[in-house]
């Protein structure tokens, strides 16, 4: 076996470069993973840029990662060498500051993050802790799982713990990365979905997707068009413009919710008259656990949802990360290692 990998890493803010490095062994409570898919975030963004507190240079970002356990450490027992493997965002939790305690690690306090506080999946490999590992599917290529490790966890777990029933009319702000995925999730749920985009070209994109309803924002308001709708159950804002989010809520049906996933560099502006006459709220979801995105990744093969993707070679991660941050990529680039190609040219079972 090599004693060494490629990486590309974030040498200082706003340079990504190609490096080799050793490989390490896993300590106890850890798996070594050969990565085969990493997808591109916008989160990605702050380790690229520096901005991360407290974060330390250099550093590989990327938590969208699947790949293969070549190695375990010590009392590790769940995993075994040779299975397919993802890793998001949130890959550890300390287990003593209150959330942990309350059983609510996502909003751990010091938590592991993959990309910021440890290295990520823009390598060909990386070690990740056991505990926060997901077995993924044989149905599912790594390049098609490694958004629904993040863009697409972040969209499901939103809507499902968002206390919604079917038949509910449900809105999904932006068609992009996080909302394409939005959309399909909202409609195999069985609501009623609605895609808010702006221009008329995406209207069949949003259908495609599976949206009963498109309202182009640059003909129409779509608080409006959603109050003359009876008003929307829930709204999920996933285009990152707190000017377009905040209008949103005078849409909401009384109790309303505006889920906020995608997180503007703007503040969002609201009137308070239509939260507190109709009882409406605004709140945040981020992510979820590692059995969460086993749950996102089993219904996205139940109900056949998938992310739209370009893929590239590990070694493009700059020209990659600066077409997604220029708004270019449809809708999320993926990179692929050597060995992510050789998967990618297998069929899926």
């Amino acid at each position: 076996m090599k004693d060494k990998y490629r990486a590309v890493e974030v040498s200082e803010p706003g340079v990504l470069r190609v490096v080799e490095r050793e490989i390490s062994e896993p300590r106890p409570g850890q798996v070594r993973i050969r990565v085969e898919a990493c997808g591109i975030c916008y989160t990605d963004s702050a380790t690229v840029t520096g901005a991360y507190p407290g974060l330390t240079l250099p550093r590989v970002p990327g938590h969208e990662v699947v790949g293969r356990i070549k190695a375990l450490g010590s009392g590790v027992s769940k995993w075994k060498i040779g299975q397919r493997v993802g890793v998001g965002l949130i890959a550890g939790e300390d287990g003593v500051c209150e959330p942990c305690r309350r059983g609510d690690t996502v909003n751990c306090e010091n938590p592991v993050v993959s990309g910021v506080t440890v290295d990520g999946g823009y390598a060909e490999v990386m070690i990740a802790e056991a505990r926060a590992v997901a077995s993924v599917p044989d149905e599912l290529t790594s390049a098609e799982a490694a958004p629904l490790l993040c863009a697409g966890i972040t969209t499901y777990n939103a809507l499902r713990n968002a206390g919604l029933r079917g038949g509910d009319l449900v809105a999904v702000q932006g068609i992009g990365g996080l909302g394409h995925l939005g959309v399909q999730f909202a409609r195999r749920m069985g609501f009623h979905t609605v895609a808010i985009g702006r221009g008329r070209e995406k209207e069949k994109l949003a259908k495609d997707l599976g949206a009963h309803v498109h309202i182009d924002t640059s003909a129409d308001n779509p608080a409006t068009v959603l109050k003359r709708m009876g008003g929307a159950r829930a709204i999920l804002t996933t285009a990152t413009s707190g000017d377009a989010m905040g209008p949103l809520v005078s849409g909401l049906a009384v109790r309303g919710k505006l889920i906020v996933v995608g997180v503007p560099q703007d503040p969002i502006q609201l009137n308070a008259f239509p939260l507190v006459f109709g009882g409406r709220s605004v709140y945040g979801s981020l992510t979820g656990t590692a059995i969460d995105q086993e749950d996102t990744l089993a219904f996205s093969v139940l109900e056949n949802i998938r992310p739209m993707i370009e893929t590239v070679p590990l070694e493009q991660a700059a020209d990659a990360y600066a077409r997604m941050m220029q708004g270019k990529a449809r809708f999320r680039m993926v990179l692929l290692t050597k060995d992510g190609v050789a998967q990618s040219a297998k069929p899926a079972a």
